[in-house]
């Protein structure tokens, strides 16, 4: 089968994930010109996540499949293999992989592992979040055993940060401040961010580093974008933050979520 890795913008990547296998293949799902078969959304629970250009592709193909970890009220494929309980998306792809007869000992399967792996270790917080499970573990002993470099991986992911991505992260702790007792606010702006010249790439992260301030138990981060604000929400406790998300329109884990305000930084911060 021939397979196109597509992405649902037509922002540049981000380079730290240059090392997987197939990462320069990903081509912008509306420079996409070649027939569709089979559409697979991969970790996008509906129709928005991924994108008009990508919607229209799904649109004319036969069949239609979602592989995903978020819950969502209903299915926008025909087939869809959901399990909100699973700590990344990637581990049910590394099971559809085994599914479909990869030979364990090939050098693809030790591709897939590779980037299975990069999932697993990114949405589990290197493996310290609560999604944390034994079914983690185990499926990332199985793709260590396929031969993949998880210290190399580790170094790529984690050890390879820009420095504007740092400085980010410093503006971001030196402007949190207490909402309520358990939670932290902060924010970056577009300005920060030109200051800089830092990518939304280099402020994936900046969360990090308020979520582990002791004593609170959810961080928010806001993050200015030229027509809108995003936020991202994580907690340390059993505190649903999804639900907050969602009632800004937003979504995700009951950890880890995230939603978007059509408005202003200065009118995002005092809501």
């Amino acid at each position: 089968k021939e397979a196109h890795p597509l992405v649902a913008d037509d922002e540049p990547l981000d380079s730290s994930f240059s090392f997987m296998p197939g990462f320069h293949k990903m081509v912008p799902a509306s420079s996409f010109e070649g027939s569709v078969d089979a559409f697979v959304v991969v970790d996008a629970p509906n129709g928005e996540r991924i994108g008009h250009a990508a919607e229209e592709l799904k649109n004319r193909a036969p069949l239609t499949v979602t592989i995903d970890h978020h819950a969502a009220p209903e299915r926008h494929s025909m087939l869809s293999y959901t399990d909100p309980d699973s700590a990344s998306t990637t581990l049910l792809v590394w099971e559809v992989a085994k599914h479909l007869g990869v030979d364990s000992d090939a050098s693809g399967m030790r591709d897939v592992a590779t980037c299975c792996y990069s999932g697993l270790v990114t949405d589990t917080g290197r493996f310290m979040h609560q999604n944390t499970n034994v079914e983690a573990f185990m499926a990332a002993a199985q793709m260590a055993a396929c031969g993949i470099d998880v210290a190399h991986i580790s170094e790529c992911l984690f050890q390879s940060r820009t420095e504007a991505s740092v400085k980010l992260d410093a503006i971001a702790v030196d402007r949190m401040r207490p909402v309520g007792a358990h939670a932290l606010l902060s924010w970056l702006t577009l300005a920060d961010m030109d200051a800089l010249g830092a990518s939304k790439h280099d402020a994936e992260n900046a969360i990090a580093p308020i979520r582990s301030i002791a004593g609170f138990q959810v961080a928010c981060l806001l993050k200015e974008r030229e027509d809108c604000v995003r936020g991202s929400l994580r907690a340390k406790d059993d505190t649903d933050v999804a639900a907050i998300a969602r009632e800004f329109g937003g979504g995700g884990h009951k950890a880890a979520a995230g939603f978007t305000l059509e408005c202003g930084i200065d009118e995002a911060v005092s809501v």
